[in-house]
This record gives structure tokens, C-alpha cells and sequence, in this order.
């Protein structure tokens, strides 16, 4: 796992284009660079509740998995966020106990969820860095960008990471025309 980036949890928002879309968004550690991952609404809840240190009557799914876990002396000791050459992003749980190690497949969602419970850190690659993250400074740039842009030619997963940004920027009406196009895509 070679240019491994480090990544901090800056929090989670949700869409005002689609109804029930909360992406999670991470920053590269030292850096303006940020990776917008789209979660589930149990996720994003589960997430948040971490984030706002939240205790709930009964554990939430992620605080039973990290119990079991400890019970029988298994520790998260890291993830590391891979995207799938279909824009899809996934997890690798690194566990460890006393006997082994092991790397297990997650869902992003639910690793990032599990590291926030068990402290344990996230990282990814410079090369999901480069192809899904966007520096925060170059937001601005785009926003007074004029060049038209031809949604018709751009992929799903670019698409959706200009849907984010349009909408970290407020701009709902070009929001909305990238939301128009990723419909059009996905039909």
C-alpha cells in the first residue's frame, strides 16, 4: 500500500438536491484535499451520532460490532478506503488480536462508522486522492469558472463529484442540471 494518505473525518452532509443522499466527506491530513464518499441515512445517523458524541439507549449497530469485537480481544487497527474502477467505494477492515491478523472487505460506510468507535485510523491511496478528491481552494476557482461544461460527456462518478461541490457552494441550480444528467445516465 504504497502513497498511503491519511484521512480526517470533517463531517457529513446531506443533499438539498436528492432526498435522503448524505455524503461523508474526508480530508486529507495537512492538506486542502477532500474526499466526498456517499453514505446510507443509517450510516450518515450512526456517523454523526459518533460525531456529536451522542449516547443512544440501546448500542447502534456499529457500537455492537465494536463490543463483540472487543469482548473476544479483536481490535480495529486501521482501514483504508480503495474505490472499485466502477466509481464504488469500499473499505479494507485491517483486525488484529493476540494470534493474527487479518484484512476483511466493508463497506466504506460502515469501516469509517467502525474506525470512529475504535480510533483506529483511516487512510487511502494518492490515487483515489487524485481521481475522486477535489482541494477545497480549487472549489472557488470552478465556482467563477465560465467555460460550459458538457455534463453529456462526463462519467457518473465525475458527475456526482461535481454534484457535491455545486452543492458545498450552494449552487442549486447547477446542481440540479448535474442531477438531471446522472438520472439520465443511470436510466
Amino acid at each position: 500500500m504504497e502513497n498511503r494518505c491519511k484521512l480526517n473525518v470533517v463531517g457529513i452532509t446531506y443533499s438539498q438536491i436528492e432526498r435522503g443522499v448524505y455524503a461523508i466527506i474526508l480530508q486529507q491530513e495537512n492538506t486542502n484535499r477532500r474526499l466526498p464518499i456517499v453514505i446510507g441515512t443509517s450510516e450518515a445517523q450512526s456517523i454523526e451520532c459518533r460525531l456529536q458524541n451522542i449516547k443512544t439507549p440501546r448500542p447502534l449497530t456499529h457500537d455492537l460490532m465494536i463490543s463483540c469485537l472487543r469482548n473476544y480481544g479483536v481490535e480495529i487497527t486501521e482501514i483504508y478506503i480503495r474505490r472499485l474502477p466502477n466509481g464504488v467505494f469500499t473499505a479494507d477492515l485491517k483486525l488484529s488480536s493476540e494470534e493474527k491478523t487479518i484484512i476483511m472487505d466493508s463497506r466504506s460506510s460502515d469501516a469509517i462508522a467502525l474506525a470512529l468507535r475504535s480510533d483506529a485510523p483511516i487512510y487511502t491511496s494518492q490515487e483515489v486522492m487524485d481521481e475522486a478528491g477535489f482541494d477545497v481552494k480549487d472549489t472557488n476557482v470552478k465556482k467563477q469558472d465560465k467555460t460550459p461544461v458538457s455534463y453529456s460527456e462526463m462519467s457518473i462518478d465525475e458527475l456526482n463529484e461535481m454534484l457535491q461541490i455545486a452543492v458545498e457552494n450552494e449552487q442549486y441550480e447547477e446542481a440540479s442540471r448535474i442531477k438531471k444528467e446522472i438520472d439520465n445516465k443511470s436510466e
